[in-house]
């Protein structure tokens, strides 16, 4: 765990970056951020779900970052999420006053290998996540009332997403895994019209993450119009996805769906490709990255406003309804393991541009 040491203050408040190195008076981590304002870009519009989370989390990180600083959520949409980015990797100083905030839709054309992406999240530093999970569930028309039924489906099975390589790509690669025969329509808007398209009986299969579930499936399941049949899980203590979503501590995981498919726990290039995504997706869903070069003294005073933001009664609260309840993740808890994932193999990388170019025709 980061310690709590004295941390650099910079001269005329910001850090002096001269020939890669940073020079700096000291001060204690009390005044840290005084008379500060730190910029968090959300590299997507106003009104999605990062956003939404980003301005949730605005007031708590006010309170708690030493020194009291104006938090100040700005949006950099285009390209989804490559162009914000972009801009973060270009302009941000490693002076702790610049945030990206973001999700898969940022990182999984980082680990594609993109042509667009001028940014390296892997060198980047991570202040903290918050786990963003996702419940995949059925029709009953479809006839399945477990994972088991998956397999001898009463009906073909339809799904609706956005863009295989986007949000979507994950829960993909969980059908992959598991070897279903599925029909995929992309091109939707967002899951929110995903989720409409299962509604009127046009798709019998979907998913949600963790908010929209909450506040838009719960009470399908409660009439009888949609049954939840798993989660993407979450990484355990031993570093692999395969621990049941916090949230939903009753839906079993995908590693647990395939275990009770087949018998074994699932190896291999298929799940390698979707702990790499699936990780990243859900237990690091929505991550705060600083700049490269951002000094450990930083870290420090993230690692210890996330253990406050986190005991804070009020965002204990009203986390259940804005996030499903998650806790923050500080940096001694994500650094090692989104390092891994946002660095696959080679073997793997291969795989996920080979299945995403030969199965939905997408150019990379």
């Amino acid at each position: 765990m980061f310690t709590n040491t004295p941390v650099l203050k910079t001269l005329s408040a910001a850090v002096l970056v001269a020939s890669g190195s940073i020079a700096a008076t000291t001060a204690t981590a009390d005044d840290f951020y005084a008379d500060k304002t730190i910029e968090m870009v959300v590299p997507f519009g106003e009104g999605g779900a990062t956003y939404v989370a980003a301005k949730f989390l605005e007031p708590f990180l006010e309170k708690h970052l030493p020194g009291n600083p104006r938090v100040d959520v700005q949006t950099r949409p285009g390209g989804g999420s490559i162009l914000g980015a972009n801009w973060f990797e270009q302009n941000a100083e490693p002076d702790g006053e610049t945030i990206l905030f973001t999700t898969s839709s940022t990182s999984n054309p980082y680990v594609l290998g993109m042509d667009a992406v001028e940014y390296d999240l892997a060198a980047m530093r991570p202040a903290y996540s918050l786990p963003f999970g996702a419940v995949i569930y059925v029709s009953p028309s479809t006839g399945i009332d477990s994972p088991a039924g998956l397999q001898a489906p009463d009906m073909p099975l339809i799904y609706g997403g956005i863009a295989a390589a986007a949000s979507d790509l994950p829960t993909l690669l969980a059908f992959e895994l598991l070897d279903l025969d599925i029909q995929t329509v992309l091109g939707f808007d967002g899951r929110g019209p995903a989720r409409l398209a299962f509604e009127r009986g046009e798709t019998n299969i979907d998913f949600q993450f963790t908010p929209a579930y909450m506040s838009q499936v719960v009470d399908m399941v409660e009439a009888g119009t949609a049954v939840p049949l798993m989660t993407g899980g979450s990484v355990g203590e031993d570093g692999v996805l395969s621990a049941r979503d916090t949230a939903f501590p009753d839906y079993p995981s995908v590693y647990e769906v395939y275990e009770e498919l087949y018998g074994d726990a699932p190896s291999g290039v298929e799940w390698d490709a979707f702990q790499s995504i699936g990780a990243v997706t859900f237990n690091f869903g929505l991550t705060a990255y600083l700049p490269e070069g951002t000094p450990d003294e930083i870290l420090d005073i993230f690692e210890q406003t996330i253990t406050a933001i986190n005991e804070d009664p009020e965002y204990q609260e009203q986390s259940q309804d804005a996030v499903g309840g998650y806790s923050l993740l500080p940096a001694s808890e994500v650094s090692e393991s989104l390092s891994e994932a946002l660095q696959p193999s080679d073997e793997v990388r291969e795989h996920l541009r080979t299945l995403l170019s030969e199965e939905y025709d997408v150019e990379l």
